[in-house]
């Protein structure tokens, strides 16, 4: 290790004590979503990171329009991108749909009494980096639900803004909705819907 590298990973230490994910813990799982014991979240979001499980849930309405939900730009990985809608990691114990419910809860204030057909719809594996940030390296399960009543209450600490688009339009026609700057998992959750 030279010099340069030390002073890099002493950054990285001090980073980590800093930074709430630290105080965090994700499930590490193989290629096949097999959990393989915990690790830290910041752990698993820089170098080289290390693979971990992971959801983005996909909320509609009664018309089947998608909401799309624009991550805050305190977050340290996609600030400002356009999700659809939530997105996070379950921790051990959790199921991907106990963990959606959670998330949809604490970021948009949605809560059961307020859908009945919360579903995995589908899971895939990625591995993206972000600027000089960091990365995600994930197998992410997919969840679909709408909302009976779309009354909605987001914390803006999460969540910076709010849109409901035509899915399928947004679908045939990514180059219309290009400055919206869409997160990585949500675009492949998004084409392997409509293969």
């Amino acid at each position: 290790m030279s010099t340069d590298d030390a002073g890099a990973s002493d950054a990285g230490a001090s980073e980590e004590t800093e930074h709430e994910n630290a105080l965090q813990d994700v499930i590490a799982v193989d290629s096949d979503d097999n959990p393989q014991g915990t690790v830290n979240r910041l752990e698993a979001h820089t170098g080289h990171g290390i693979r971990h499980r992971a959801f983005t849930c996909l909320v509609f309405d009664g018309e089947g329009r998608l909401l799309l939900g624009q991550r805050a730009p305190g977050k340290r990985l996609w600030g400002t991108h356009w999700d659809g809608t939530v997105a996070s990691h379950p921790v051990e114990g959790q199921s991907q749909e106990e963990a959606t419910a959670v998330r949809l809860e604490e970021e948009l204030g949605v809560t059961p009494d307020q859908y009945d057909d919360l579903r995995v719809t589908d899971r895939f594996e990625y591995k993206r980096y972000f600027e000089n940030a960091g990365l995600e390296w994930e197998v992410c399960a997919v969840l679909k639900v709408t909302l009976d009543d779309t009354t909605l209450d987001p914390d803006e600490d999460e969540i910076a803004g709010l849109l409901w688009v035509d899915y399928e339009h947004l679908h045939e026609h990514p180059e219309w909705y290009r400055q919206l700057r869409l997160c990585p998992w949500f675009e492949i959750a998004m084409r392997r819907d409509f293969e």
